[in-house]
């Protein structure tokens, strides 16, 4: 008998973001196509993600065009040849969720989503955050998701 993709929770699944290096955020350009990008997302809470990225560009036009993006990640993944079954499948975790984004303008959360992002890929160089961000906090733009539905989750295998 197969392995059936299994839905989690969604506390299993907000945890896939977590793990996740890269989260894709897909968003919709000006002219109606698709566009999504792996991006570097920290969760602050159950329904509040963070990311930086330049004041201008692709992905500054798409939002400000829809500002409704959708999040999806994948914590682990592993192809699997089951011999027993003679079955090629993968084993996977994977969330998703939809989301609304703002562009944060006050500098205390500014500064505290860039103190989240760094904590989390960066921590063992925290003793340069100060610095960096004097330097860097004008030209920099923090995104904001809020998540309008509930994340959802799938697993198969681990």
């Amino acid at each position: 008998m197969r392995k059936a993709s299994r839905k989690l929770s969604e506390v299993e699944a907000l945890e896939i973001f977590d793990r996740a290096p890269y989260v894709t955020v897909s968003m919709t350009r000006v002219d109606g196509s698709p566009y999504g990008v792996p991006l570097s997302l920290v969760r602050a809470n159950e329904t509040t993600f963070y990311f930086h990225c330049a004041p201008e560009g692709e992905k500054i036009d798409c939002m400000k065009a829809n500002p409704i993006v959708s999040l999806s990640a994948v914590s682990r993944c592993k192809p699997v040849y089951e011999e027993e079954k003679n079955n090629f499948t993968e084993y996977y975790r994977s969330a998703i969720a939809l989301g609304r984004i703002s562009f944060v303008e006050e500098k205390e959360e500014k500064i505290h989503a860039l103190r989240l992002l760094c904590e989390r890929f960066l921590p063992n160089h925290m003793e340069h955050f100060q610095t960096a961000v004097e330097r860097s906090l004008e030209r920099t733009t923090i995104v904001k998701v809020m998540l309008i539905e509930e994340a959802v989750g799938k697993h198969k295998g681990f």
